[in-house]
């Protein structure tokens, strides 16, 4: 949101009065601005580059662009500043209740906005990719980063193109083909998979195994393989020979290979021959042979779990890690997985088998309709698909010269094929998504969405990807404007599995828990952190955030919600007892103190620096995230170290941050935001709850008053200070959902349309459809406005790639 008043500029509003006998709201309203606002907010002081004394309130709507970020300010308690007269919270809500209705009974401005041509972000990319040809893409590996608006990539304005870009996705789309058809040739290739990259896969290794990776392999063409265990442990020390293990290989759950490893053979080779006897045990784990078709499989490479208390040594160790109960690595005296899995080939292939790739792309056999009609066939399935409408004799005479190019020089249909595919990736049809509205339509004019850029829009907004066959077919009959049928795809839609993205792709970017990666806590002040508490951290919260979206519950239950997810890890991280396994699985919790999101450690390790909480940050994540209210940016240059001093008393974060603060001008805005996350101070860097700085040696006093002025005590009255007003919270999520279904920033004249959604949804208690069908029913979602001027597109650019 644009900073609309200066620090020292904020809008004043003490307690009024009683209106006078006579006096109408208006007339109270204006002698409340005359008073206490138009001394700095006047057409000559005009500070803040605001004059308020010339805007008629019987004529509010006409100014709705400020009116709209006045009354965020008021709701998020940025006015009056803390340390000038309060008026009671009640006489402010008046206020904010009857300038609403005003704003929201007389709209002005566009029903709808502009959003230009935009190309997929590469999260839509790898989701288009998969759904197309049924090939997963890393889409960090191929394309790069996306320029992030309020934490969202899919934001139009920001969607940009270079030649670097199209280099990579022209690089993409050549390789994503190769992998669809795979490769009949018998090209032989070799990949490593590293240990350390793929020992904490999200799918649990079989029961009864310990030390083991799980990934999955796209094996090029039916055949022979070879797979090479590079290390287990098989070293200089002869300790891991001393007792036996069993390494076993699956694919796709069943048991492919099966050999024992150490035991008083294997020591006594390894004791008397040194390197030699060593390498003698690494054979029988090179090179093993296995027969697979083409497509991905699922790979295993483990050890069968065994006795934990079957010698001394083992009694000695602690029964091999039963900290863990045997899924770790054992006990220093088994062999382990230490370096990686090397798959190579295929040796002598067969062919390529149908794989869900090869079903998606060859919808026809050329045996039986000749090679040219089936190109044709299936350049025209893709492309429909692919472009996301009906396809033209022209589509298809633009991809079969691509299918031509393939078979020349003796080249086979499959590579053909795969000439087109690649074409249709690559094609702009593809890459871009645009609005045209109607035969007829003027960019310069608001008009209606057609039914496929309905469809296409619905589709990206709960999919990340374009429309599946059913959508595609109904808006191609222009039948997806008819009554009651957007909505019965709607609750299609979010019931699919692929409705997922409205978790990674929207929840977790809104909250700001995609980057958890940017805390890095220090080792020496919290030496029980690791990476896979962190990637603990990030599944909860999503798993978390997919039981309430997902499952179609109240929003509301974002912020109380006593269920949460996890694994033995986390579970010790938050003093929970009875879960046991690396398995994620739905708990109940006991204490008020995890509830919510204010109880997540993702949260919490987010809103924090390496070294300490910050109230600071904290309290802006709850302004900005759950009331939709975020503070001014501080100004430049503003002192942010709280670093203790050296030679001084440690002092806990509170009383550093009162020294920090003591000046009245920083008090203004850290008034407003650091009550807040002062209540949240039980909570460490980590997310652990704490009594005791222990840094400071001190206890934690998390009481503080809210700028509302009700005194709490800790999270768990924050938390229920915040759902107390479940339509501030609803409004906050509904206006960020508009925001990433509509791929733009919102203005003032979205806002009647967010509460009328808000309204709408109170009375089914919040449910997230009934958010999701409020949004894809308002104008903002089924219209296109107005094209922007040229220089007001110019500085939509600018400011997006400024974010």
């Amino acid at each position: 949101m644009k900073r609309l008043f200066g620090v020292s500029a904020l809008l004043v509003l003490p307690f009024l009065p009683p209106p006078a006998i006579g006096q109408t709201g208006t007339d109270q309203y204006h002698a409340m601005l005359s008073t206490y606002c138009f001394t700095c907010h006047n057409s000559r002081a005009k500070i803040g580059g605001l004059a308020l004394d010339a805007l008629d309130l019987q004529a509010a709507p006409n100014d709705a662009h400020i009116w709209e970020k006045a009354l965020r300010k008021l709701r998020g308690h940025l006015m009056p500043p803390p340390g000038n007269p309060q008026p009671p919270q009640k006489d402010v809500d008046a206020f904010v209740a009857w300038m609403e209705n005003t704003l929201d009974s007389h709209p002005k401005g566009p029903a709808a906005g502009y959003v230009p041509i935009q190309r997929l972000n590469r999260t839509e990319y790898a989701a288009s990719v998969k759904a197309l040809v049924g090939v997963d893409v890393n889409p960090k590996d191929v394309l790069p980063q996306d320029i992030q608006v309020d934490g969202f990539d899919n934001i139009a304005a920001a969607l940009s193109v270079s030649p670097a870009f199209l280099d990579q996705y022209i690089t993409a789309a050549r390789h994503i083909a190769k992998l669809a058809i795979g490769d009949p040739s018998g090209h032989v290739s070799n990949v490593k998979y590293l240990i350390s990259a793929n020992q904490d896969s999200d799918l649990p290794l079989p029961p009864g195994t310990r030390g083991g990776v799980r990934f999955e392999h796209n094996f090029p063409a039916d055949g022979e393989y070879r797979i090479n265990i590079d290390d287990l442990s098989v070293g200089l020390y002869t300790s891991t020979m001393e007792n036996e293990s069993t390494l076993v290989i699956l694919i796709d759950g069943k048991i492919v290979f099966r050999k024992p490893i150490g035991g008083p053979a294997d020591l006594a080779l390894a004791e008397r021959k040194g390197a030699a006897g060593r390498a003698d045990i690494m054979q029988r784990f090179s090179k093993i042979p296995v027969q697979v078709q083409a497509g991905v499989h699922d790979i295993v490479v483990t050890f069968i779990d065994r006795a934990h208390v079957e010698s001394d040594e083992n009694v000695g160790a602690g029964f091999g890690g039963i900290g863990v109960l045997g899924f770790g690595n054992g006990n220093g005296r088994m062999a382990r997985l230490a370096d990686g899995i090397e798959i190579t080939g295929p040796f002598n292939p067969t062919g390529v088998s149908r794989t869900p790739s090869r079903a998606l792309i060859f919808v026809c056999d050329p045996k039986k309709i000749g090679e040219p009609a089936c190109a044709q066939q299936i350049s025209e399935n893709l492309a429909r698909r692919a472009f996301r409408r009906p396809v033209t004799a022209d589509d298809v005479a633009h991809l079969m010269p691509f299918y031509e190019a393939g078979r020349a020089g003796g080249g086979s249909f499959d590579q053909g094929i795969e000439q087109v595919v690649a074409a249709v990736l690559a094609s702009p049809d593809f890459l871009y998504r645009a609005i045209r509205g109607p035969k007829g339509a003027s960019p310069n004019a608001e008009f209606a969405l057609t039914d496929l850029e309905l469809a296409s829009r619905l589709s990206f907004f709960l999919w990340n990807t374009g429309p599946d066959d059913e959508l595609l077919a109904l808006a191609s009959s222009g039948g997806l404007t008819k009554p009651g049928a957007v909505e019965k795809q709607v609750r299609r839609m979010l019931a699919d599995p692929k409705a997922s993205s409205l978790v990674t792709s929207f929840a977790m970017k809104w909250l700001n828990l995609t980057t958890l990666d940017s805390v890095q806590p220090d080792p020496k002040l919290f030496p029980t952190f690791n990476e896979q508490l962190r990637r603990d951290f990030s599944r909860e919260a999503e798993d978390f955030l997919g039981s309430i979206l997902l499952e179609d519950r109240s929003v509301i239950e974002l912020l109380t919600s006593e269920r949460t997810f996890l694994n033995d890890r986390l579970a010790r991280h938050y003093g929970v007892s009875g879960v046991i396994g690396p398995q994620f699985r739905e708990v109940t919790l006991t204490g008020q103190e995890r509830a919510g999101l204010l109880g997540k450690a993702a949260v919490l390790l987010r809103s924090s620096y390496g070294d300490r909480t910050s109230p600071v940050l904290r309290g802006q994540w709850v302004l900005d995230k759950l009331l939709g209210t975020p503070p001014t940016p501080p100004p430049p240059n503003t002192a942010t170290d709280l670093s203790q001093k050296a030679g001084e008393a440690p002092k806990t974060v509170r009383a550093r941050l009162e020294q920090h603060r003591n000046k009245a001008s920083c008090n203004q805005c850290h008034g407003v935001i650091d009550p807040t996350g002062l209540a949240m101070e039980n909570f460490d860097a980590i997310g652990e709850w704490r009594t005791v700085d222990r840094q400071a040696n001190a206890p934690i006093d998390a009481k503080t008053v809210l700028p509302n002025g009700v005194a709490i005590d800790g999270p768990v009255e924050l938390r229920e200070q915040l759902a107390a007003r479940p339509a501030v919270f609803a409004e906050a999520v509904t206006e960020k959902l508009m925001m990433y279904a509509l791929n733009r920033e919102l203005e003032y004249f979205d806002m009647p349309q967010v509460r009328a959604v808000v309204h709408g949804a109170a009375k089914d208690n919040y449910k997230f459809s009934s958010i999701v069908l409020g949004i894809v029913d308002t104008d903002a979602f089924r219209k296109q406005g107005p094209a922007a001027a040229p220089k007001e597109k110019e500085n939509a650019v600018k400011v997006a790639a400024a974010r």
